[in-house]
């Protein structure tokens, strides 16, 4: 398989879900120059031959609708485990899933859904519809007390490179207006690094009505936004996949947002995501 070029993952079902994530990877794909490899995960070793001409079938038919053709393959195991194999046998940079929301993810993972994201080493484009536009016109950056706030800061930057999107920094505050010192540390921090970048934003705070989730979702719905950028919080706990995360919440969002969701790890330098120099 030649994987010289940078490979995008999409984990498909036969879905009309799978094949709008397939669509959000050829946005992404043309925009980084890279491959689009569709993963099929089958539940036994003897369903695999029947599947891979299914899959091969399909993938023709995408390169039919939208001019991509995905190589693919068909693997035995669990979605908990082979998708993120997968990525470190394909050296891939980057997995676009589609869900069918909160019930979709509690269908396909139940409350490990966010275990398969934390415990991958690149990042997450998880989609629940079509793309809204042909590239990523605005960007909805949350940010709140956590130290992980400012390592979403370089996959902006990566981004700016190519689609030059509007980016709405959206902080966390009170129904006064009044911002913890923490985050108001991480908004000094990353208007100052967007500024030296020469990225486009803009400070929104929190009406702090709801949860900063809920208001987060709430914003990006408002200004129709193409995608929020979230970081997975730093060692999550047990309990955060059974009562459902803040990331959770994100990823299932009502309003159908595409999300990026991003590990908080420093060893992913390879695409020339950069650091904060």
């Amino acid at each position: 398989m030649d994987t010289s070029k940078n490979t995008i993952l999409v984990p498909y079902d036969f879905t009309e879900v799978a094949n709008n994530a397939v669509q959000h990877a050829i946005k992404v794909a043309g925009e980084l120059d890279a491959n689009i490899h569709l993963l099929h995960i089958a539940k036994k070793e003897e369903q695999i031959a029947e599947l891979e001409e299914k899959i091969t079938k399909q993938a023709k038919e995408i390169k039919e609708k939208w001019g991509a053709l995905p190589s693919t393959s068909v693997k035995e195991g669990t979605i908990f485990k082979t998708i993120n194999s997968v990525v470190e046998e394909l050296d891939c940079m980057l997995v676009v899933m589609g869900t069918h929301g909160m019930k979709g993810l509690q269908k396909l993972t139940g409350s490990w859904a966010l275990k398969v994201i934390v415990g991958s080493k690149v990042p997450y484009l998880v989609v629940q519809s079509a793309p809204k536009r042909a590239d990523y016109q605005k960007i909805v950056f949350p940010i709140d007390y956590k130290a992980e706030n400012k390592e979403k800061l370089k996959w902006i930057q990566f981004m700016y490179q190519f689609s030059k999107p509007k980016v709405y920094i959206y902080a966390s505050a009170t129904k006064e207006g009044i911002i913890d010192s923490r985050t108001k540390a991480n908004v000094v921090f990353s208007k100052k690094y967007l500024e030296e970048k020469g990225v486009d934003y803009e400070l929104v705070l929190s009406e702090g009505d709801a949860s900063f989730s809920q208001e987060t979702i709430q914003f990006s719905e408002k200004i129709d936004a193409d995608l929020v950028l979230v970081m997975t919080t730093r060692d999550i706990a047990f309990h955060d996949y059974v009562l459902g995360a803040y990331e959770q919440y994100i990823i299932a969002n009502s309003a159908k947002m595409p999300v990026l969701v991003i590990n908080p790890r420093t060893d992913l330098m390879k695409y020339g995501y950069g650091g904060f120099g």
